[in-house]
């Protein structure tokens, strides 16, 4: 870490205070349980989380800092307004806060679900105090993270809003509202959860105190966790929902080799009578010019004239034919890529729902058992919150390790998704792709995806645009049938068709629609 964390050792998370007060007690009755391994895991699970938040908490507060010295004390506005600012800097808290999350989630929560099964089982007191304590840790990570992500969420959709208003029409109102609806959603799920942490922590700290409410406090917990559980399981049935209808319209669309096979074959016929006509022009000069006498010059240069005009004809033909078979290629490998993104979306999204609803299964199984004491030793509850937890953690390692090698992918290699004919930017040495991959709050912004979207606009704008003009209208049409099978279409952006049509052939729009496609790409 770059800043040193002072006063962490002198001491003790307020969390762990009271089971070690228990194992000294315990030392003076002669309890050898106090020294278990499973005690000292869950000590040290309880120290770390609570060092790795404060030190993320401070690394936050010096960058927040350094930004302010950055800006020399300059009014809003002047660069950023303040609530841009404070959005950015709480982003990059959170994303600070999530590899933590992820360890809490994947790791400690389901250890601290089999240490209190194990001790509610052998009735053992100690080890029970050590999991309330690792428990309350955890849950006030996860409370961190959630409610970060909330308050970001919700700024987020808020700002999208103004933007989706702002706009009013067009690609640029449509990617906002998009946004506007899916962060609002999030901040209500982040909400929720902020609020099921709240009570998985009060369930922890009642059975620290021993409370005589610790059996109410554990039910409520458990219903609040089945009930967040169950939105977000919810949530992911109507995304993969959503991903396969785009599927399903894509693949409508049908291969594009084959519905332009009628076209490039009417192509390659005139490119054939083309190169007949030029032949044949050639034939009649060479017989001009060999019957030619004195005053035959000038059927001579009219000769040359028509063969040339031939040869031209039979080049523009044969260019022609060449461009729409390069963007038959290009719709297909659009098309294809477009397919394996909602997949691959569709498996993310079962397996994470999948996680979600065992994780609800868990709170149900433990609200049930807080109020039956023959259930209170009942391994189902572990097993489902440990299976919940595998679950999630695959799909959050999955998405860091695909970000990660995307983000060394455009820096090492800039001139593989780089724009067409454009100019590559300088490769980046090894060591600093690997630098630039770890940094897991940087978006990809020159990968695979923005490349697709740039293909995909090419074919569908108008010839007003640069290096569309040379597109055939057979194969215009079947790109702009694609943005609407990838929800970009008129209705999507309130414009009638033609006016639809009008903002694909207007530079100035140019950059709007690039990243309206990259987003549609990406979601379902």
């Amino acid at each position: 870490m770059s800043t040193p964390i002072h006063g962490t050792s002198a001491r003790q998370p307020a969390a762990v205070l009271p089971a070690a007060r228990h194992r000294r007690a315990g030392g003076r009755t002669g309890s050898t349980s106090a020294r278990s391994a499973e005690h000292a895991l869950l000590e040290m699970q309880a120290r770390a989380g609570n060092r790795a938040a404060t030190a993320v908490v401070q690394r936050a507060q010096n960058t927040g800092k350094g930004k302010a010295a950055e800006n020399g004390g300059a009014p809003a506005g002047a660069k950023k307004n303040y609530r841009d600012r404070i959005a950015g800097l709480l982003d990059r808290f959170k994303k600070n806060l999530e590899p933590i999350d992820t360890f809490i989630k994947g790791f400690q929560t389901p250890t601290n679900a089999a240490f209190t099964q194990q001790a509610a089982a052998a009735a053992n007191e100690g080890l029970k105090h050590s999991a309330a304590a690792s428990g309350t840790s955890a849950a006030s990570g996860n409370l961190l993270t959630e409610a970060t992500g909330a308050v970001v969420s919700g700024m987020d959709a808020y700002k999208n809003m103004k933007d989706a208003r702002k706009h009013e029409t067009g690609a640029g109102h449509h990617t906002a509202n998009k946004k506007a609806k899916t962060k609002g959603t999030d901040a209500v799920v982040g909400a929720a959860g902020s609020g099921s942490y709240s009570a998985a922590i009060a369930k922890e700290v009642t059975k620290l105190q021993k409370a005589s409410h610790a059996a109410v406090a554990s039910e409520a917990s458990g219903i609040a966790s089945a009930a967040v559980g169950g939105i977000k399981g919810m949530r992911s049935a109507f995304r993969v929902g959503g991903a396969a209808r785009k599927y399903r319209q894509v693949k409508e669309l049908g291969d594009p080799h084959l519905v332009h096979a009628g076209s490039l074959a009417r192509l390659n016929e005139s490119r054939e009578q083309a190169n007949w006509a030029a032949a044949e022009a050639y034939v009649a000069l060479d017989a001009y010019w060999k019957q030619a006498g004195e005053g035959g010059l000038e059927f001579v240069s009219e000769a040359v004239d028509a063969a040339w005009e031939a040869m031209g004809e039979a080049r523009d033909a044969a260019e022609s034919l060449q461009r729409a078979e390069k963007d038959v290629e290009k719709l297909s490998t659009a098309q294809g890529y477009a397919k394996k993104k909602q997949l691959t979306k569709i498996g993310k999204e079962t397996v994470s729902g999948g996680g979600e609803s065992a994780k609800a299964a868990a709170g149900i199984v433990t609200a049930v058992a807080a109020g039956t004491a023959g259930l209170a030793s009942n391994p189902v509850g572990w097993g489902l919150a440990g299976a919940g937890a595998g679950l999630v953690l695959g799909v959050t390692m999955y998405k860091a390790l695909r970000a990660a090698t995307k983000r060394y992918e455009e820096v090492r290699h800039p001139e593989r998704w780089g724009p067409e004919g454009g100019t590559p930017e300088e490769a980046a040495s090894r060591k600093e792709s690997l630098q630039h991959a770890l940094k897991f709050w940087k978006k990809v912004s020159k990968g695979e995806r923005q490349a697709m979207a740039r293909e995909i606009y090419a074919l569908a704008a108008g010839p007003g645009i640069s290096g569309s003009g040379s597109t055939t209208a057979e194969m215009r049409e079947s790109a702009r049938a694609l943005l609407i099978a990838l929800k970009c279409g008129p209705a999507k952006h309130k414009l009638e068709p033609e006016a639809w049509a009008g903002t694909l052939d207007d530079p100035a729009k140019t950059a709007g629609w690039i990243q309206e496609i990259a987003e549609q790409l990406a979601s379902g």
